[in-house]
């Protein structure tokens, strides 16, 4: 017999002794079916039918001992379907940690809320939520963002040209006091290392960004005229407000980089408008006229300056002819004054002769032999064919 017979032959025993013991006490009668409960107690429904139960399997004083069996646990429905669905959720929770950052993107790791690192461009894992957080912004981006006008749109699409303007945003007070309407637009982009600052070292950054660049337009703008400001001064300006932004930024620590400062519309205000036009058109009717006498001065001033330097060419050139002549005649003087003075008859006569060779071998000139005594005559030559010629 083994060990749990013997348990529950001893607990029967016990459990008679006790049925027992509560039948002198008046608890009840074996020979009606009760179990421990008093004869002027009405039976209960449970207890009839384990007493029904106790007799079908031959029980009482004197029969068999009933076998009793080790109680089992109930078995839960769905068991192993449940512990599948568990490791399923374990499984996808773990995988949710992976991530891909673009090639655009900047990936910033939270841990319970607190920076560890930042990931460049492609595939990472990271601890599942809520451990671990990754924030994904696009730093090579350039965002835009427009100071004293709002762009319009109809029916969600955004109409090229028309724009509605904002004065309290627009109306500045330049340098030399009058006011003006400045309408400009900021281009910039995160820094590569200020996604971390973008993201979480000031709230709403693109209206920071907004708001330090009005400041820097209106700063720049009281330090220029109202000249500079609608006509060559714009581009200054620009370079200036766009540096001074610049180191606004830096110093707040919002992670963005400055691209570009482009005014969009420059004009007074609406009250005066008609009379700043009336200026304006005097100001390029002076200028036109500027312009054209440039124009003039360019065409006239070349060609003056040319012929003033052919004047002085044509006098050096003369100047050096005459030179170069008349060292070539004073050599010469000074060549025929040496052979003078060695011969100075013969010399004579052949100046003489030269002389005569150089006047007689000019053409055009007429020449009249006259004898030796044609001098005693009264009318040695009367020229009658020269008269002639000259009446015709």
């Amino acid at each position: 017999m083994s060990y749990l017979t013997l348990t529950m032959n001893w607990d029967w025993d016990k459990l008679q002794e006790k049925r027992q013991q509560q039948q002198k006490n008046g608890w009840g009668s074996v020979g009606k079916g009760t179990w421990g409960r008093r004869e002027d107690e009405e039976p209960r429904a449970d207890d009839q039918e384990n007493e029904d139960r106790y007799q079908r399997q031959g029980g009482g004083p004197s029969g068999p001992k009933p076998s009793f069996q080790l109680p089992k646990m109930p078995k839960m429905d769905g068991g192993p379907r449940l512990r599948w669905l568990i490791l399923a959720a374990l499984i996808v929770w773990v995988l949710s940690g992976i991530y891909i950052v673009q090639p655009d993107e900047s990936g910033v790791v939270l841990r319970f809320g607190r920076y560890v690192r930042t990931e460049v461009p492609g595939p990472h894992i990271h601890l599942p939520y809520p451990i671990e957080q990754v924030y994904k912004t696009k730093v090579s981006q350039v965002r835009q963002t427009a100071v004293g006008y709002r762009a319009q749109s109809v029916g969600g699409v955004f109409q090229q040209g028309r724009v509605q303007d904002v004065d309290e945003e627009s109306a500045m007070l330049t340098g030399d006091e009058n006011i003006i309407n400045v309408q400009f637009n900021i281009q910039y982009h995160i820094k590569p290392d200020g996604a971390v600052d973008y993201l979480f070292n000031v709230i709403r950054p693109d209206q920071v960004v907004k708001r330090a660049a009005e400041a820097a337009m209106r700063e720049v703008i009281g330090k220029n005229t109202l000249d500079d400001a609608l006509t060559g001064g714009r581009v200054k300006i620009q370079n200036d407000v766009a540096e001074l932004l610049q180191t606004i930024l830096d110093r707040y620590e919002v992670g963005v980089q400055v691209v570009a400062v482009q005014m969009q519309d420059v004009q007074p205000p609406k009250e005066v408008r008609d009379a700043f036009k009336d200026v304006a058109s005097a100001r390029e009717d002076k200028q036109r006229s500027i312009n054209e006498a440039e124009a003039y001065r360019r065409d006239i001033l070349p060609k003056a300056q040319g012929k003033a330097q052919q004047v002085v060419n044509e006098a050096e050139a003369y100047k050096q002819t005459r030179v170069r002549q008349a060292e070539g005649e004073a050599q010469r003087f000074l060549s025929v004054l040496k052979e003078y003075e060695k011969a100075e008859d013969v010399t004579k006569k052949r100046m003489l002769y030269e002389t005569f060779e150089d006047i007689l071998s000019k053409p055009g000139m007429e020449k009249l032999v006259l004898p030796s005594d044609a001098g005693s005559k009264v009318l040695p030559l009367l020229p009658l064919d020269s008269w002639k010629g000259g009446a015709k």
